[in-house]
């Protein structure tokens, strides 16, 4: 199984408690009963094919939130943003582009983590390893969520988790697992904000030098009727072009959340 279908099945088992193997259909004439397959699907072998699509069509429904708020998609999209509105290009890239270029390299940096969460949480739910547990979906849930907490916790500044903490009125907790999810997220997502617009700033600096230059050097000319970014424009997309900046700005993302 590919790294990708891996993420997406982590995925699924983070997003809801009763996430679980895929389900093995039984053959049944007679229909089954939606409600007596949830009573006794107590088991991941017991998930009748009808309960599995409904999970399923539960964890799509969850999974673009889940993905935004507790991965690195947040810091890239938004530095990517940023450098389309600092080269004034308009509409390019394309939206779908930077989106679809952030998703792909979320799932690159993800992966490890993901892999995680599949090798301690999918797997042993899936081979039925926590049936000595009392409830196994919920010891395969904080199996799962464990690594995506560690996560978090290592990109989250220790200043935007106290201020949430204390908002939240809660005590001050002795070891990361007193933090509760619901706070570690919104100051995870805070802290990834602050940096994407720290990156962002950086990336600004050299095309605003540019266009001061073109902008004082058309009013010397006295051709102010001329847009300056209309003639910065091709300027400002040779320098990132010969910085080789794709590569640049890319590997720096990745490499920031190592």
């Amino acid at each position: 199984m590919k790294w990708t279908e891996r993420a997406v099945l982590a995925l699924g088992v983070f997003v809801l408690c009763a996430a679980a193997a895929p389900a093995q259909i039984d053959d049944n004439p007679e229909g089954l009963n939606l409600l007596n397959t949830v009573e006794q699907a107590v088991q991941p072998q017991r998930i009748s094919g009808t309960l599995a699509v409904f999970i399923l069509l539960t964890v799509l429904s969850l999974a673009p939130a889940i993905l935004v708020m507790t991965t690195s998609f947040t810091r890239i999209v938004v530095v990517l943003g940023f450098l389309r509105q600092a080269m004034a290009t308009q509409q390019s890239p394309p939206a779908q582009v930077i989106v679809g270029l952030s998703l792909f390299l979320t799932f690159f940096v993800m992966a490890p983590t993901y892999q995680r969460v599949y090798d301690e949480a999918y797997v042993p739910y899936k081979n039925g390893q926590f049936d000595d547990e009392e409830q196994p979906l919920i010891a395969a849930r904080d199996a799962a969520i464990r690594p995506i907490r560690e996560f978090m916790f290592k990109q989250t500044r220790e200043k935007d988790l106290a201020r949430l903490i204390q908002i939240s009125r809660k005590g001050r907790p002795r070891t990361p697992d007193d933090v509760s999810t619901v706070t570690l997220v919104p100051a995870f997502v805070i802290s990834e904000l602050r940096k994407a617009f720290i990156i962002g700033f950086a990336i600004y600096i050299p095309f605003l030098m540019i266009d001061m230059v073109v902008a004082s050097t058309l009013m010397s000319m006295g051709m102010m009727m001329l847009p300056p970014v209309f003639v910065s424009l091709p300027f400002k997309i040779i320098m990132f072009v010969m910085a080789d900046g794709w590569n640049l700005l890319i590997g720096g993302l990745v490499e920031s959340f190592q």
